[in-house]
């Protein structure tokens, strides 16, 4: 249920428990430690276990050439993992790596899937209680199924009609929209979390996990109804990082299996999931004549040029372009 970092003793002399270390000092995301390691274990084993410091540039290029060439990645795929690398030998070993020649890979990015505005109300019509609900803010307010799901109860603002996205990719706050629809379920879901908190605290619990050391600074906060997730998990379980028990939230795979249901129920050919509502939400935005810097925020895409590939997505026909047959 939890996704949690390993423990590491500080003075392990593994190569692989100083970069991590190294990683969480940066304060990076979890997502992010798992991703940089995938990629730097695979570059070990790739050239048969020799440590990093052996080896430089033109090992560095024969692993990505691997990439590009033999496995077929993607071009984001190879950037993530130049990306990895780079950070290992710049930042953790103090190694500078420069010129580096290799293929880029040039398979051509997909543009992402979208629902039409009643293939999303159909799918979210499908699913019940908390999945609903999750769909709901995913499609309404742009979230990503973490974000959605690592929701706290302070995080909803009725009164300036905005969510404030906490725990999102690369650890950046932002706000989005709250559609006054969602006000009442949203509501709902509060009452119902707080009863059980409440109900928590009446067996001995009622704990939640704060990040970034915040149960230290504020001793209390973790009992307070604010700090309570918007969506609790049905049960109570150990949290290996304190082995406290207390109530996490609910996991990303429960709302994922759910909507992959709803999908498969209503016979929608297209490869879809929790993260197409996301999409659906930037194009219907843009359908609408918001301004791409807008929705660019909305999302917290920290690069303009992937909220562009959405201009992509924005069909020929809302554009006003018209077939000559149909003149």
């Amino acid at each position: 249920m939890y996704d949690v970092r390993p423990p590491i003793a500080a003075n392990s002399p593994r190569f692989m428990d100083q970069f991590r270390i190294f990683i969480r000092s940066r304060h990076y995301a979890f997502k992010t430690e798992k991703t940089y390691c995938f990629w730097i274990l695979s570059f070990i084993r790739f050239h048969q276990l020799k440590h990093p410091k052996e080896m430089a540039n033109a090992e560095i290029e024969a692993f990505l050439e691997y990439q590009s060439v033999t496995r077929n990645v993607s071009s984001n795929t190879q950037k993530t993992a130049l990306n990895a690398l780079i950070f290992m030998y710049r930042e953790f070993l103090r190694i500078d790596i420069k010129g580096l020649k290799f293929s880029y890979a040039v398979k051509p990015r997909q543009l992402p899937t979208v629902f039409t505005h009643t293939e999303a109300q159909h799918v979210i019509t499908q699913l019940n209680d908390k999945a609903k609900l999750a769909a709901q803010l995913m499609y309404g307010c742009g979230l990503r199924i973490s974000e959605a799901t690592r929701l706290r109860i302070k995080d909803i603002d009725f009164t300036a009609k905005c969510i404030l996205v906490r725990e999102t990719k690369g650890d950046k706050s932002r706000r989005t929209l709250l559609p006054q629809a969602l006000f009442a379920p949203l509501r709902c879901e509060i009452e119902s979390s707080l009863l059980l908190h409440q109900q928590d605290l009446l067996n001995g619990f009622g704990s939640v996990y704060l990040p970034n050391g915040l149960a230290r600074k504020y001793p209390n906060a973790e009992f307070e109804d604010k700090w309570q997730y918007l969506f609790p998990a049905s049960t109570l379980s150990i949290d290996p990082r304190t082995n406290i028990t207390r109530r996490h939230h609910i996991s990303e795979q429960s709302v994922q299996r759910s909507v992959k249901q709803a999908i498969n129920k209503m016979g929608l050919m297209k490869k879809a999931g929790c993260h197409t509502f996301r999409h659906s939400f930037a194009t219907r935005l843009l359908e609408a004549g918001t301004d791409l810097r807008n929705i660019q925020e909305l999302l917290g895409h920290s690069d303009i040029s992937t909220t562009q590939i959405y201009l992509h997505v924005v069909g020929l026909h809302e554009r006003g372009i018209v077939s000559p047959i149909d003149q």
